[in-house]
């Protein structure tokens, strides 16, 4: 039988299959049920073999040859399976086969070995190939079999992994949102509290919104409602450091003016890049004299519900946490009834469009929501997540950032 040529062609060249790789079209496949395999093997007779045990049982499979590793580096974009012979002139034994799996990222690999190597076949897929044939033992039936299976298992295992990684990720995030979103330290009854979390849609990871409630005394209640600039593991990272460093700060009796400067220490010791800032809005509530002092640093004022209105809580501003450091000045807010709720929240509840341009529902908007004469009927437990669903009404869609929020009320809450 006469050899054809190899046909390896140049550097960069296209990828042109072997003549003999069982190239004839299936009138009754999709393309897309083709493989392409390429065979590293650097013996003509060994490649002219292969090739003719593929085109003996109409395989469906394309068949490129490299005759060396660095010919395979050059050809294996786009490869279903790798068929590696593990003598190669620039390669021997497993150290070829660790350059192949480095190289094939999502291609199965199939190993080719000579009687006296068996053991190596064996190591080899330990090492990650999928399976390995012994020369001179297999055919055409056998050898398309194996290269189709590899492929599958391939896939299964690339699978496999990827369900293992949303499920690290999702155990991930769940210990994170146990560390942003705790249980209310309280034990009060003159006051309820309730809480909201949702995460965007930029993200299946929640982001660095947080919230905290810690009873200090019988007539003292401080909350804090807080959010890290940016989205991922080590935003949310830091926001459980900060809640964690303001509950110590609350519970250790730290005077009221120095706790958030001393979490802005925190802040600019544990972030990783020196433009990552927070904004916070913080509350005590003296339950005794039905006042609150609120402290705001970059962050959107509470809403007071109250008498049939709602209204902004006045207090000035101040700036985010880590651009420069400065006491945020606190406001004093005297309740005028007994019954009153008081909604903390983060930017993502008011950055969601309204309409069809570029405004922003903001303060203003979340105020009017809460003034329609439709919430008077969600109770109260009820309201955070109605809040929600109308803002995500007029955006025309889910809000693209988390929102947090707390709701204390005391009586009857409005």
């Amino acid at each position: 039988m006469t050899r054809p040529h190899r046909g390896g062609g140049l550097a960069g060249s296209p990828v042109v299959p072997y003549p003999h790789g069982g190239l004839a079209r299936h009138a009754n496949l999709p393309p897309g049920e083709r493989l392409r395999v390429l065979l590293v093997e650097d013996d003509e007779g060994d490649a002219f073999l292969v090739g003719e045990l593929l085109a003996e049982t109409n395989s469906m499979i394309d068949l490129v040859v490299a005759t060396s590793l660095s010919e395979a580096r050059q050809r294996i974009i786009g490869v279903d399976c790798v068929l590696l012979d593990l003598g190669l002139p620039d390669a021997q034994g497993l150290d070829g086969l660790r350059h192949v799996l480095e190289m094939s990222s999502g291609a199965a690999v199939c190993v080719l070995t000579g009687r006296t190597d068996e053991h190596l076949g064996i190591v080899a897929v330990a090492e990650g190939a999928q399976d390995y044939l012994v020369k001179g033992q297999v055919d055409g039936v056998l050898l398309t079999r194996a290269l189709r299976y590899a492929v599958e298992r391939k896939r299964a295992d690339v699978n496999a992994r990827r369900l293992h990684e949303v499920e690290l990720r999702q155990a991930e995030s769940a210990r994170l949102e146990r560390g942003l979103l705790p249980q209310p330290l309280m034990t009060t009854d003159q006051v309820a509290v309730h809480t909201f979390y949702r995460p965007g849609r930029h993200a299946a990871l929640i982001g660095g919104d947080f919230f905290d409630v810690v009873q200090t005394r019988p007539d003292r209640l401080d909350l804090i409602v807080g959010d890290v600039c940016g989205h991922g593991v080590d935003e949310a990272a830091l926001g459980v450091e900060l809640r964690v460093a303001w509950r110590a700060l609350v519970l250790a009796g730290v005077p009221d003016d120095e706790v958030l400067p001393a979490l802005e220490q925190v802040l600019m010791s544990e972030r990783r890049l020196q433009e990552i800032f927070a904004t916070v809005a913080t509350a005590r509530l003296d339950l005794d004299a039905n006042r609150a002092t609120v402290r705001l640093a970059g962050h959107p004022p509470p809403l007071l519900l109250s008498g049939g209105r709602v209204v902004p809580v006045p207090a000035p501003g101040g700036l985010l946490l880590g651009v420069r450091p400065r006491r945020p000045i606190a406001y004093d807010l005297e309740f005028d009834t007994d019954d009153w709720s008081l909604l903390m929240y983060t930017d993502g509840l008011i950055e969601g469009r309204v309409g069809v341009g570029n405004e922003r529902l903001d303060v203003p908007g979340l105020s009017g929501l809460l003034d329609e004469p439709a919430n008077r009927e969600v109770s109260l437990p009820e309201l955070p997540a109605w809040l929600v669903g109308r803002a995500e009404q007029i955006n025309g869609g889910p809000l693209a950032d988390d929102v947090a929020m707390l709701l204390v009320s005391r009586g009857g809450g409005r």
